[in-house]
């Protein structure tokens, strides 16, 4: 059975940093390539970021320079580091582990507000 667990999110203020997990179990983590998405309220679910297998990453444009995502291996955990978080990074926090299929995890809250 595949599970991610994510963890780390809470309330900061703006201009503040967080980190989110990502433990995942069930899965041969190391082939897979990781995702963090992101839905606010109303909105869409969107791309945060990606890393793949080898490490390489991919970024959103409104996070690039901001966020910043690593894995460990070792551990079966994927993180997401957050700086300079604004108002509207608000929003339920996702990860995925996909190759040739996809897991979510089930989300935590990230609430960005003075």
């Amino acid at each position: 059975q595949v599970q991610l667990v994510e963890s780390g999110g809470g309330l900061v203020q703006p201009g503040g940093s967080l980190k989110l997990s990502c433990a995942a179990s069930g899965i041969i983590f190391g082939i897979y390539a990781m995702g963090w998405y992101r839905q606010a309220p109303g909105k869409q679910r969107e791309l945060v970021g990606t890393i793949g297998s080898g490490g390489s990453t991919n970024y959103g444009d409104s996070v690039k320079g901001r966020f910043t995502i690593s894995r460990d291996n070792a551990k079966d955990t994927v993180y997401l580091q957050m700086n300079s978080l604004k108002p509207e990074d608000t929003a339920v926090y996702y990860c995925k582990a996909y190759r040739r299929s996809e897991y979510w995890g089930q989300g935590t809250q990230v609430t960005v507000s003075s």
